[in-house]
């Protein structure tokens, strides 16, 4: 095979794809290298497994630590299961490639992605995404693309706001949007947001600068399909064949019409399966009592009956909608189902809320807690914390099924993400607020738009807890029908699951009045323009309004405290310097301090201290005794110190743990000192005032100082 290499500068780095080196034996596969990031994709195709009535494309996408220079931690020096950036990004690649595979096709597709080299600046992700793309256009499989994927930030300089295509990871640390966007030649099909009360225009402005670095990144992967493009072969297909088609919708059309039109999801969707029932007992039943022949012939049938059965249901769904105006549920197009919010609907958690829209519910608690709680991410970019997550579960009970129980899968990782990332954009600084928030989001009912649910009713849950968020965030959909022939368009506000699943788009937009904090566009269309997202934006916005008009009714502000079950946390700053002795030698002295006030303290390298107990006063005490042991010892301040040592020529006095001074025997009274041991003995508490800091730190104290002031007081309360 012929070694083939195409580069383009996109963004002041080079993006290069390369193929017919490595993974020869593969159908397709690229290596994609932008700055010192280089991955690997490819793709295989097989033939379908039996019985198969799905297209069964599978995509995977691994960090090897070795890409850079890392071990994996643990006991087990092997990567493992994958994390959750890796499955985040497995969504990412997959979300817009596989709607450009042709109706029914159901061949095997196979899609890896490794990382094989990581400079610590250039994220593998969107990489990754735009090498698949480039693997599958090469290869023989029928794929309608290609697609291209990128990252926007925005910073501020001195000139003003300026977007940034892939930004690096250092550049990612100053901005206030994380967009990520991937398109074709016919316009856009994935859009990532994370931002921090974003303005709508600007987000729209974002997503047209991106989009032209798409066109750019199209053209490169373009030059490699003319130079290394193997010819597509159609593969196997699961349509069925015209006259099952014509049958299907000849028996079913006008009953499902109606169907379709009962308001409960339960009832609706029981119709709809008596319905299917009847048609396959009637005329597509599988032939067991005859010859092999017969029988494999009535089994391909009754497949092909139910395919075709789901296509008129999606049809029909359609026609209701684009034509008349007809939802399943009954609504207005633009109609939010109807709301239900409860806050503190649990005793002993720190902060929880229940939200219901329509058929969907979530119940969301809230903990917080201190740094020990925080998620520690280690990965091919540099190790970071979390002091805020998400997690988001989805048990079989909450779409009334007897499912498998088991941990998250990629959708629940997904969905978790996404509310993560919408309220992070409204979550304080830890300065101002330093505790570690964990939310959980139950889905105990679900008839889609559970991840809206979870941002929305997270939001409450974290103004129960008291968590001081900078605005109220929710969540709305916005979904997308056409005519069979694509011409007219429709759009719907706050869709149910079978609009997610019957229509183009499931468009989640999540934000503030102030702007956008979070969006997941998901399309099953060929691609939206620029004016179909500003329209979007415009819907999307009227629908969080309301709802943030409705949540603030419930609760219109964060509590002005936090749970009394939760652990109070003091933060201060101390010099660098004092870190040791704060800590002292082994941790002595911070284990006492902690011991003695049973709290926690943690310590920063930047000096900033943590202090965190559900008891005030232990807090308030274990406060002060830092602030003594940190502090810089000021001339003219007074202390009440404990004589810790007598000498011939003086006293020693701790004014702090690790602190001491020297008091010196013509210091000790206001009058001639023979004796130490006269004045004070050791454990007395005596207050005295700094009179000197020489440049070696050592310290001088005087009583008679503190006589001498306190003297002059009486005499001058005695004069009044």
């Amino acid at each position: 095979m012929k070694q083939i290499k195409v580069e383009r500068e996109i963004g002041g780095r080079t993006l290069t794809l390369e193929t017919g080196k490595v993974a020869k034996l593969a159908n397709a596969a690229v290596l994609a290298t932008y700055g010192g990031t280089t991955v690997l994709a490819t793709v295989v195709r097989a033939d379908p497994r039996p019985g198969l009535d799905f297209f069964p494309m599978q995509v995977d996408y691994r960090e090897k630590l070795t890409a850079a220079g890392k071990f994996p931690g643990g006991f087990r020096k092997r990567e493992g299961a994958p994390n959750e950036k890796e499955i985040l990004t497995m969504r990412m690649i997959d979300r817009p490639i596989r709607p450009l595979f042709p109706d029914g096709f159901i061949d095997e597709v196979q899609i890896q992605c490794w990382v094989m080299s990581h400079d610590g600046e250039n994220d593998s992700d969107i990489i990754a995404a735009t090498a698949a793309s480039a693997a599958l256009s090469i290869s023989d499989a029928p794929f309608q693309g290609p697609t291209a994927t990128v990252r926007v930030g925005r910073i501020f300089t001195d000139d003003g706001a300026a977007f940034i295509i892939n930004p690096t990871g250092t550049q990612m640390e100053y901005s206030d949007l994380d967009l990520v966007l991937a398109g074709h030649d016919d316009g856009i099909n994935m859009i990532e947001v994370g931002a921090a009360e974003v303005a709508d225009e600007d987000v729209h402005a974002a997503i047209e600068f991106g989009y032209d670095y798409v066109k750019e990144t199209l053209g490169l992967i373009g030059e490699l399909v003319k130079k290394a493009g193997q010819k597509k072969r159609d593969g196997n297909s699961n349509l069925p064949d015209d006259d099952v088609v014509a049958l299907v919708k000849k028996e079913c059309e006008t009953k499902l019409t109606k169907a379709r039109q009962i308001k409960g999801k339960h009832e609706r969707g029981e119709a709809v399966a008596e319905l299917r029932k009847q048609l396959l007992e009637k005329h597509f039943q599988i032939k067991e009592d005859g010859t092999v022949g017969e029988y494999e012939t009535s089994k391909k049938r009754h497949s092909m009956a139910k395919e075709a059965f789901r296509t008129l249901e999606k049809k029909v769904t359609r026609k209701l909608i684009v034509d008349k105006s007809i939802r399943a549920d009954g609504r207005d197009l633009m109609e939010i189902r109807p709301l239900e919010m409860e806050i503190g609907v649990f005793k002993h958690t720190h902060g929880s809320a229940m939200f219901q829209r329509g058929e969907t519910q979530s119940l969301v608690s809230c903990a917080l807690g201190t740094g020990r709680d925080e998620q520690i991410v280690d990965g091919l970019m540099p190790e970071y914390s979390k002091k805020f997550y998400l997690h988001y579960n989805f048990p079989p009970f909450c779409v009334g099924e007897a499912g498998r129980i088991m941990g998250p899968g990629r959708r629940e990782i997904g969905h978790g993400a996404l509310a993560e990332r919408s309220l992070a954009g409204i979550m304080p600084s830890p300065e101002d607020f330093p505790y570690t928030v964990r939310l959980v989001s139950d889905i105990t009912e679900s008839n889609g738009s559970s991840s809206m649910a979870s941002t929305t009713g997270g939001c409450l849950a974290l103004m129960d807890a008291g968590v001081p968020i900078t605005n109220t965030c929710a969540g709305i959909t916005v979904g997308r029908f056409t005519d069979e022939k694509g011409k007219k368009v429709v759009r719907v506000l706050d869709i149910i699951g079978e609009e997610d699943f019957f229509g183009d788009m499931d468009f989640k937009i999540c934000g503030t009045r102030e702007g956008i904090t979070g969006i997941q566009l998901d399309l099953k269309a060929r691609g939206l323009d620029l004016d179909e997202i500003k329209a979007c934006f415009t819907e999307a916005r009227e629908g969080l309004e309301h709802l943030i008009t409705e949540m603030e009714k419930v609760i219109a502000e964060p509590r002005e405290d936090i749970s009394p079950n939760a652990p109070r946390i003091v933060s201060l700053s101390i010099d660098p310097d004092k870190i040791g002795k704060l800590i002292g030698p082994g941790g002595k002295n911070i284990r006492s301090i902690q011991d003695r006030y049973g709290v926690n303290v943690e310590v920063e390298d930047d000096g900033t201290v943590l202090i965190s107990s559900a008891d005030g006063p232990s807090l308030e005490g274990a406060l002060s005794e830092i602030e003594a042991v940190t502090a810089v010892i000021k001339v003219g301040t007074i202390y009440n110190g404990k004589v810790v040592s007598m000498k011939d020529f003086g006293a020693f006095i701790e004014l702090a743990p690790g602190t001491d001074g020297m008091c010196h025997i013509s210091e000790l009274a206001d009058g001639f000192v023979k004796n130490v041991s006269d004045v004070v003995s050791v454990g007395d508490v005596v207050k005295v005032k700094v009179i000197n800091v020489d440049d070696q730190g050592r310290i001088k104290l005087s009583r008679k100082a503190v006589l001498k002031d306190e003297a002059k007081e009486e005499e001058a309360v005695a004069a009044d």
